[in-house]
């Protein structure tokens, strides 16, 4: 079986990664091989079209693949809350929090990943037109085979060719180390408006055609996922290990740091607040036509998986 993901040096999915990486999906009976398919729009097409068995990505893009929902479900989170960081550049001044310093920037963020920045824009009382936001691709990074956009991004920003960007945690590390940026939004811990937290979350997907074919593969995947938490919360040192062993050096040194802070969101539970607030939000973002029930998304015949997290 294969799973896939659309960012590797990276610790926005990285319970999927060390899922594999310790054999734990091996353990629950299932061989499970790792891919790096990217960005996150084509991990979910090549999902929906049968060539993987599960994917590791942003909950809310689901609908880019399988419209209005149909035919695939989540079946955990990875971490939970919106997972991703406004960096600017450090020669702006800007403090952290001040979301109007973003006002007349070039920013670099991700297909289906630039819309939580737009939506938290918004919210924020900032007019993206009005206010010349530039929000679009980075230059350079390339989100083909061994790449990586948040570490591409902070280059990028090193090199002055964009402003800052809206990235993973990773990203947001190297460019703060390399002095280049300053963070001024991290929405996994509540900066920006209120309902940002839950405009999505890095999430276990899965077809609901693989569902239907083999549940059992599915119950070993659920709990691959749960105990690789677990064990992560345990001893973080194992991040180290695995980061060593895909990461390039510099990235591998710091994956269990941003691993750690991660830590007290690594649950796999779905709750229904979650997903009211990432429906609302795909429907503001026009993703989604109408309202779409809880077990319309979530793989509700094994949530007991979770060890009642909810």
């Amino acid at each position: 079986m294969k799973i896939a993901i659309p960012d590797l040096i990276s610790n926005s999915y990285f319970p999927a990664i060390a899922a594999v990486e310790l054999g734990i999906f091996k353990q629950e009976g299932i061989d499970v091989e790792l891919e790096l398919i990217s960005p996150v729009d084509h991990t979910l097409e090549v999902l929906r079209d049968g060539k993987i068995d599960f994917a590791g990505g942003a909950a809310h893009s689901v609908p880019f693949a399988f419209p209005e929902w149909k035919g695939a479900k989540l079946l955990g989170a990875l971490a939970q809350n919106m997972y991703w960081f406004l960096v600017l550049r450090k020669d702006l001044g800007a403090r952290k929090g001040d979301i109007n310093a973003i006002k007349g920037l070039h920013i670099g963020a991700a297909p289906l990943v630039d819309l939580g920045l737009k939506r938290l824009l918004v919210e924020s009382g900032i007019d993206i037109e009005r206010d010349n936001v530039q929000i679009g691709p980075v230059p350079g990074a390339f989100l083909g085979e061994n790449k990586n956009f948040g570490v591409a991004a902070a280059k990028a920003l090193g090199a002055g060719l964009i402003d800052g960007f809206w990235a993973n945690g990773m990203g947001a590390e190297v460019a703060v180390r390399s002095g280049a940026g300053d963070i001024i939004i991290d929405a996994r811990r509540g900066d920006g408006p209120p309902k940002a937290i839950h405009y999505t979350l890095p999430a276990l997907i899965t077809s609901e055609a693989l569902i239907q074919r083999n549940p059992e593969a599915v119950v070993a995947a659920v709990r691959a996922l749960v105990k690789t938490q677990q064990l992560l919360k345990a001893d973080v040192s194992l991040a180290t290990k695995i980061g060593h062993s895909l990461f390039p050096e510099a990235e591998a040194k710091l994956i269990a740091g941003v691993v750690e802070r991660d830590l007290p969101f690594y649950g796999a539970n779905l709750s229904h607040e979650f997903i009211a607030g990432m429906t609302e939000f795909q429907l503001n973002m026009g993703m989604i036509r109408a309202p779409v029930p809880y077990e319309n998304i979530v793989a509700t015949q094994f949530s007991h998986l979770w060890n009642n997290q909810e």
